[in-house]
Protein backbone atom coordinates (compact mmCIF):
# COMPACT_ATOMS: atom_id res chain seq x y z
CA UNK A 1 0.00 0.00 0.00
CA UNK A 2 1.02 3.02 -0.79
CA UNK A 3 0.66 6.12 1.69
CA UNK A 4 -0.27 9.86 1.09
CA UNK A 5 2.30 12.24 1.75
CA UNK A 6 3.04 13.42 5.25
CA UNK A 7 2.04 17.24 4.44
CA UNK A 8 2.67 19.17 7.26
CA UNK A 9 2.84 18.97 11.63
CA UNK A 10 -0.37 17.51 11.64
CA UNK A 11 0.43 14.70 9.49
CA UNK A 12 3.82 13.92 10.95
CA UNK A 13 1.60 13.94 14.01
CA UNK A 14 -0.82 11.66 12.48
CA UNK A 15 1.66 9.09 11.16
CA UNK A 16 3.20 8.94 14.65
CA UNK A 17 -0.21 7.88 16.05
CA UNK A 18 -0.87 5.34 12.71
CA UNK A 19 1.97 3.56 13.58
CA UNK A 20 0.85 3.03 16.81
CA UNK A 21 -2.23 1.17 15.53
CA UNK A 22 -0.36 -0.54 13.61
CA UNK A 23 1.65 -1.77 16.48
CA UNK A 24 -1.32 -2.54 18.93
CA UNK A 25 -2.90 -5.73 16.79
CA UNK A 26 0.47 -7.75 17.19
CA UNK A 27 0.33 -6.78 21.29
CA UNK A 28 -3.04 -7.98 21.42
CA UNK A 29 -2.23 -11.24 19.29
CA UNK A 30 0.34 -11.55 21.65
CA UNK A 31 -1.96 -11.68 24.95
CA UNK A 32 -4.31 -13.82 23.59
CA UNK A 33 -1.88 -16.60 22.20
CA UNK A 34 -0.57 -16.19 26.21
CA UNK A 35 -4.01 -16.65 27.03
CA UNK A 36 -4.57 -19.88 25.44
CA UNK A 37 -1.63 -20.95 26.69
CA UNK A 38 -1.93 -20.21 30.07
CA UNK A 39 -5.67 -21.56 29.94
CA UNK A 40 -4.98 -25.19 28.12
CA UNK A 41 -1.36 -25.84 29.10
CA UNK A 42 -1.12 -25.06 32.54
CA UNK A 43 -4.40 -24.41 32.96
CA UNK A 44 -4.39 -20.73 35.12
CA UNK A 45 -6.48 -18.49 32.87
CA UNK A 46 -6.46 -14.42 33.44
CA UNK A 47 -8.37 -12.39 34.54
CA UNK A 48 -6.84 -9.40 32.41
CA UNK A 49 -6.45 -11.05 28.56
CA UNK A 50 -9.90 -10.10 27.74
CA UNK A 51 -10.59 -6.62 29.15
CA UNK A 52 -7.09 -5.38 27.88
CA UNK A 53 -7.93 -6.77 24.91
CA UNK A 54 -11.40 -4.72 24.15
CA UNK A 55 -9.37 -1.83 25.13
CA UNK A 56 -6.28 -1.80 22.75
CA UNK A 57 -8.82 -2.86 20.27
CA UNK A 58 -11.15 0.59 20.73
CA UNK A 59 -7.58 2.41 21.03
CA UNK A 60 -6.90 0.97 17.56
CA UNK A 61 -10.33 1.91 16.15
CA UNK A 62 -9.84 5.59 17.31
CA UNK A 63 -6.09 6.13 16.42
CA UNK A 64 -6.78 4.03 12.52
CA UNK A 65 -9.93 6.70 12.49
CA UNK A 66 -7.03 9.43 12.25
CA UNK A 67 -4.69 7.59 9.81
CA UNK A 68 -7.56 7.18 7.48
CA UNK A 69 -8.58 10.63 7.29
CA UNK A 70 -4.96 12.12 6.82
CA UNK A 71 -4.55 9.10 4.11
CA UNK A 72 -7.60 10.61 2.86
CA UNK A 73 -9.64 7.47 2.60
CA UNK A 74 -12.99 8.05 3.98
CA UNK A 75 -15.54 7.70 2.26
CA UNK A 76 -16.53 9.94 -0.48
CA UNK A 77 -18.74 9.66 -4.00
CA UNK A 78 -16.43 9.53 -6.73
CA UNK A 79 -19.38 9.60 -9.07
CA UNK A 80 -20.83 12.49 -8.09
CA UNK A 81 -17.40 14.25 -7.24
CA UNK A 82 -15.28 13.34 -10.57
CA UNK A 83 -17.67 14.36 -12.72
CA UNK A 84 -18.17 18.36 -10.76
CA UNK A 85 -16.05 21.37 -11.94
CA UNK A 86 -13.22 22.42 -9.64
CA UNK A 87 -14.74 25.37 -8.11
CA UNK A 88 -17.48 23.36 -7.38
CA UNK A 89 -15.08 20.36 -5.55
CA UNK A 90 -13.73 22.51 -3.59
CA UNK A 91 -17.54 23.74 -2.60
CA UNK A 92 -18.20 19.97 -1.53
CA UNK A 93 -14.84 19.89 0.10
CA UNK A 94 -15.33 22.82 2.18
CA UNK A 95 -19.00 21.99 3.06
CA UNK A 96 -17.44 18.05 4.11
CA UNK A 97 -15.05 19.92 6.56
CA UNK A 98 -17.62 22.07 7.66
CA UNK A 99 -20.57 19.49 8.43
CA UNK A 100 -17.82 17.41 10.12
CA UNK A 101 -16.43 20.58 12.12
CA UNK A 102 -20.00 20.98 13.38
CA UNK A 103 -20.78 17.25 13.79
CA UNK A 104 -16.99 17.25 16.18
CA UNK A 105 -18.46 20.07 17.95
CA UNK A 106 -21.77 18.87 18.92
CA UNK A 107 -20.20 15.61 19.83
CA UNK A 108 -17.56 17.42 22.00
CA UNK A 109 -20.14 19.68 23.72
CA UNK A 110 -22.71 16.96 24.60
CA UNK A 111 -19.85 14.72 26.10
CA UNK A 112 -17.75 16.47 27.34
CA UNK A 113 -19.20 16.83 30.65
CA UNK A 114 -19.66 13.00 31.31
CA UNK A 115 -15.79 11.99 29.71
CA UNK A 116 -14.97 14.55 32.10
CA UNK A 117 -16.65 12.76 34.99
CA UNK A 118 -16.03 9.74 34.50
CA UNK A 119 -12.06 10.73 33.83
CA UNK A 120 -12.04 12.70 37.83
CA UNK A 121 -13.78 9.36 38.92
CA UNK A 122 -11.36 7.39 37.73
CA UNK A 123 -14.48 4.80 36.69
CA UNK A 124 -13.90 1.69 36.23
CA UNK A 125 -15.12 -1.85 33.67
CA UNK A 126 -16.47 -3.47 36.68
CA UNK A 127 -14.86 -6.48 36.18
CA UNK A 128 -12.38 -8.60 38.50
CA UNK A 129 -9.55 -7.08 36.90
CA UNK A 130 -11.66 -3.87 36.72
CA UNK A 131 -9.16 -1.37 34.50
CA UNK A 132 -10.01 2.17 33.85
CA UNK A 133 -11.55 1.62 30.55
CA UNK A 134 -14.23 3.93 30.65
CA UNK A 135 -12.23 6.85 32.11
CA UNK A 136 -9.65 6.43 29.47
CA UNK A 137 -11.74 5.88 26.40
CA UNK A 138 -14.35 8.65 27.31
CA UNK A 139 -11.91 10.83 27.04
CA UNK A 140 -9.98 9.77 24.42
CA UNK A 141 -12.75 9.87 22.13
CA UNK A 142 -13.19 13.64 22.22
CA UNK A 143 -8.82 13.97 22.07
CA UNK A 144 -9.37 11.79 18.44
CA UNK A 145 -12.26 13.83 17.40
CA UNK A 146 -10.44 17.01 18.24
CA UNK A 147 -7.12 15.59 16.28
CA UNK A 148 -9.20 14.64 13.44
CA UNK A 149 -11.00 17.87 13.33
CA UNK A 150 -7.66 19.68 13.01
CA UNK A 151 -6.25 17.05 10.34
CA UNK A 152 -9.81 17.07 8.46
CA UNK A 153 -8.59 21.08 8.11
CA UNK A 154 -4.99 20.75 7.46
CA UNK A 155 -5.89 18.39 4.49
CA UNK A 156 -8.48 21.09 2.82
CA UNK A 157 -5.62 23.71 3.17
CA UNK A 158 -2.73 21.69 1.73
CA UNK A 159 -5.23 20.15 -1.18
CA UNK A 160 -6.59 23.20 -2.18
CA UNK A 161 -4.58 24.30 -4.80
CA UNK A 162 -3.40 20.97 -5.90
CA UNK A 163 -4.47 18.91 -8.57
CA UNK A 164 -7.13 16.39 -7.53
CA UNK A 165 -6.86 12.66 -8.09
CA UNK A 166 -9.27 10.99 -10.78
CA UNK A 167 -10.74 7.95 -10.02
CA UNK A 168 -11.34 5.32 -13.02
CA UNK A 169 -12.71 1.97 -12.65
CA UNK A 170 -9.42 1.20 -14.63
CA UNK A 171 -7.43 2.00 -11.35
CA UNK A 172 -9.42 -0.63 -10.01
CA UNK A 173 -7.63 -3.23 -12.68
CA UNK A 174 -4.60 -4.77 -12.28
CA UNK A 175 -4.20 -5.82 -16.05
CA UNK A 176 -0.56 -7.07 -15.55
CA UNK A 177 -1.76 -9.78 -13.38
CA UNK A 178 -4.77 -10.77 -14.98
CA UNK A 179 -2.47 -11.63 -18.42
CA UNK A 180 0.15 -13.61 -15.93
CA UNK A 181 -2.75 -15.38 -14.81
CA UNK A 182 -4.04 -15.87 -18.35
CA UNK A 183 -0.20 -17.02 -19.73
CA UNK A 184 -0.15 -19.70 -16.60
CA UNK A 185 -3.71 -21.15 -16.94
CA UNK A 186 -2.73 -21.83 -21.03
CA UNK A 187 0.97 -23.54 -19.81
Amino acid sequence: MLEHERTGPVDKITWAFSRIAMILPAIIVTIMIYEIVMRYLFVKPTLWVNELSLWLGGMIYLLAGIYAMQQRSHIRIFIVYDLAPRWLRKTFDVLSVLFFLVFVFAVIWGGFGEAWAKLMRWERFGTAWDPPIPATMKPLILITLVVLSIQSVSNLVYDWNHNPESHDVVDDLDIDADIEKLKDERL
